[in-house]
């Protein structure tokens, strides 16, 4: 499912956070690594003009930026076959670009960093690229979560495993392509698939002064146990170790405390609809999780991402 993984790099501890589980991926699915440095020159240009930096500076920003790649590249060589790029531009919008142009399968970034010229992985950067690309996007959050002074200069440690894959599920064709990735994933690391359906006691709430709220989780429950079943059937199928619960929760914090509860390791859910898809995430599920989790959250994004989001840049132009 994964023959070329997309590693961002700006040379920081989030960045060789990532790295190691970019470089557990590549093991486990025969994958190369194309370690990307994006040298924002536009940036550092606007600072130049307004009296912030001269030409020898906006030089330095690209050789870091080149600096940081081979750093990377040096520590995942000995794991994985890599190959290496420096490109010019906007950090979320070179990153998305460079994944379509050399047709690569999945991306891993951090979810912290400092933005600016040095360090581009920030939070900002991340959630374009999960906002826009069109592949799935593995997002990795510091154990510590915090911004570090200093470059990383350390090799990377042992490389994570994923014995305990977590995929959400309402059933939908959205959920239905997450559960594709979840499964390779359990697969190739021969790990136990955990299908959870969470009944929305918010939707729950805001439907009770129409239907009795018994008889809205009655039925959210049952459509909760068909997805989950649904899971439960494709993983038998292909001789994966499955759990499957459904629980009553907001969907956020009912994914976040299975997660801790269970000892999951990385989640794999679909991003849905306008709010999956639009603007930075706001407000959604995919965004809770992936701002919130202590393990990897890999969004995998929904069918006609591209045709929707071109609908909703004519829909703003018309503003």
């Amino acid at each position: 499912m994964y023959d070329h993984i997309c590693l961002p790099s700006d040379g920081s501890a989030h960045a060789t956070n990532a790295a190691e589980h970019a470089l557990a991926l590549a093991r486990a699915f025969d994958a190369t690594v194309h370690v990307l440095g994006v040298a924002d020159i536009d940036r550092a240009a606007g600072l130049f003009d307004a009296g912030g930096v001269d030409a020898e500076f906006v030089e330095r920003v690209e050789q870091e930026a080149e600096d940081a790649v081979e750093r990377t590249a040096s520590l995942a060589a000995s794991e994985a076959h890599v190959e290496t790029a420096t490109v010019r531009g906007d950090p979320g919008e070179a990153i998305v670009d460079y994944i379509d142009e050399q047709g690569l399968d999945a991306v891993v970034m951090g979810t912290h960093g400092r933005r600016g010229l040095r360090r581009f992985i920030a939070g900002s950067v991340t959630e374009h690229v999960v906002r826009v690309a069109e592949v799935p996007v593995f997002t990795v959050r510091r154990p510590d979560d915090t911004d570090e002074g200093d470059e990383s200069t350390g090799a990377a440690g042992d490389l994570p495993a994923y014995e305990r894959v977590l995929v959400p599920t309402d059933g939908s064709d959205t959920a239905d392509r997450a559960v594709d990735h979840a499964l390779a994933i359990a697969e190739a690391f021969d790990g136990e698939l955990h299908a959870l359906s969470v009944v929305d006691v918010g939707a729950v709430a805001s439907s009770s002064d129409i239907v009795p709220s018994d008889r809205v989780i009655e039925s959210l429950t049952e459509r909760g146990e068909r997805a989950v079943g649904s899971v439960a059937d494709r993983a038998e199928d292909r001789g994966v170790e499955h759990a499957t619960e459904v629980v009553q929760d907001f969907p956020g914090s009912g994914i976040l405390g299975y997660v801790r509860d269970e000892g999951i390791d990385i989640v794999v859910m679909g991003t849905h609809g306008r709010t999956g898809l639009g603007r930075a995430l706001l407000g959604s599920t995919a965004e809770r999780v992936i701002r919130r989790s202590d393990v990897p959250v890999c969004a995998v994004p929904a069918e006609g991402r591209k045709e929707a989001l071109e609908e909703e840049e004519a829909e703003d132009g018309l503003l």
